[in-house]
């Protein structure tokens, strides 16, 4: 089996995109933890419970489950939920046991996101949830998917911090030559557990990801800085403009193209993870073709990354026992963000202390 990477369960990760939360039941599994989603009819709040029925573990995200109002009515005999997990209806008796309930999760909409707490819910900060603006602000255009991914969660934040694969991987999309050629400059913020990577290109081919999305024609100058906010949040501020072009003393960009590429990353078991990704754009915002092929191109450039991480996790599982991995300057991103991935599960797995 490869190294799979430990999960820190007392943190905040995606479950869902706004929209995928309604009033159909919406099944998901983060931290191995099987979750049903739903909004509720009062106030459209999303709720969030563990997806097995007390009684013979039924999935309530399954047919023919299904909300009365507020509450899940088991399809396989009719044990009734309330939002907080409580059990208020049994078959054949009034009583309904004192243990039939099931977990309820805190959970926060924030930036398009449905965040969800799988740890302690003592613990449950929502202000601690990084910030993704650009989702759903005015003035900019987002498209967006997810792909569940069959590789452990570190491969893809190994990828995601190392975007000199994009040369070759995703070359003819968004990689050029000068991609992997450039030196990065890597910052650790090991207490925030965040991670930034940059790589700016003061003179680079324009990829057809972008020649064809902006009308540029040329060289470009092409600024990739990287956020990563461990152990979910990625955030990748693009910005492109024709070769000679500077940003106004007033940082203003007149002629540069803003880009801002987002991934939540959430385990969904051991080798399995969520893959949403979104591109964020302010040029064009009124040009349905732009939108249409941004989300072509990016969807083909995810799944590029799917096939390559599904085909890494089935080698690592037939690799010899003490394999050594070999890395480099690219990969000192990919590291920090392991060192800190680990100090999250170490803390999560301490005693907490109660107050009494």
């Amino acid at each position: 089996m490869p190294h799979m990477t430990a999960f820190a369960r007392n943190q905040w990760y995606v479950a869902a995109y706004s929209h995928e939360v309604g009033r159909e039941l919406l099944g998901r599994t983060v931290l191995g933890e099987t979750l049903v989603l739903y909004r509720t009819e009062e106030d459209g709040s999303p709720v969030v419970l563990h997806d097995r029925c007390v009684h013979r573990r039924y999935p309530l995200s399954e047919a023919p489950t299904r909300l009365d109002g507020d509450r899940i009515v088991c399809g396989y005999h009719g044990f009734t939920y309330d939002t907080t997990g409580t059990c208020v209806y049994v078959p054949g008796q009034k009583r309904v046991p004192r243990t039939a309930r099931v977990a309820s999760y805190p959970v926060v909409e924030q930036d398009s996101l449905v965040w969800v707490w799988i740890g302690d819910p003592a613990l449950a900060d929502p202000a601690s949830i990084p910030r993704a603006r650009h989702l759903d602000a005015p003035g900019w255009v987002t498209v967006r998917g997810m792909e569940p991914i069959d590789c452990d969660y570190g491969l893809l934040v190994d990828n995601l911090l190392d975007l000199s694969h994009e040369t070759y991987l995703h070359g003819g999309y968004i990689g050029t030559p000068e991609v992997a050629e450039t030196p990065i400059t890597t910052e650790v913020d090991e207490g925030a557990g965040i991670v930034r990577v940059s790589r700016h290109m003061d003179d680079a081919a324009c990829p057809p990801f972008y020649a064809e999305s902006t009308g540029i024609e040329g060289r470009i100058t092409r600024w990739q800085d990287i956020e990563y906010h461990a152990p979910c949040l990625y955030l990748l501020h693009s910005r492109i403009a024709p070769v000679g072009v500077l940003p106004e003393a007033d940082g203003s960009d007149p002629h540069g193209f803003h880009t801002e590429i987002t991934y939540a990353i959430t385990p969904s078991g051991d080798g399995s993870v969520y893959d949403f990704w979104a591109v964020s754009r302010d040029w064009a915002t009124d040009d349905a073709a732009v939108t249409e092929f941004l989300r072509g191109s990016n969807h083909t450039v995810v799944m590029q990354d799917v096939t390559a991480l599904n085909l890494l996790q089935r080698t690592l599982g037939t690799e010899r026992t003490g394999y050594q991995e070999l890395s480099i300057n690219i990969d000192t991103g990919g590291l920090a963000a392991r060192r800190i991935l680990a100090r999250l599960v170490e803390e999560g797995a301490k005693p907490v202390e109660r107050v009494r």
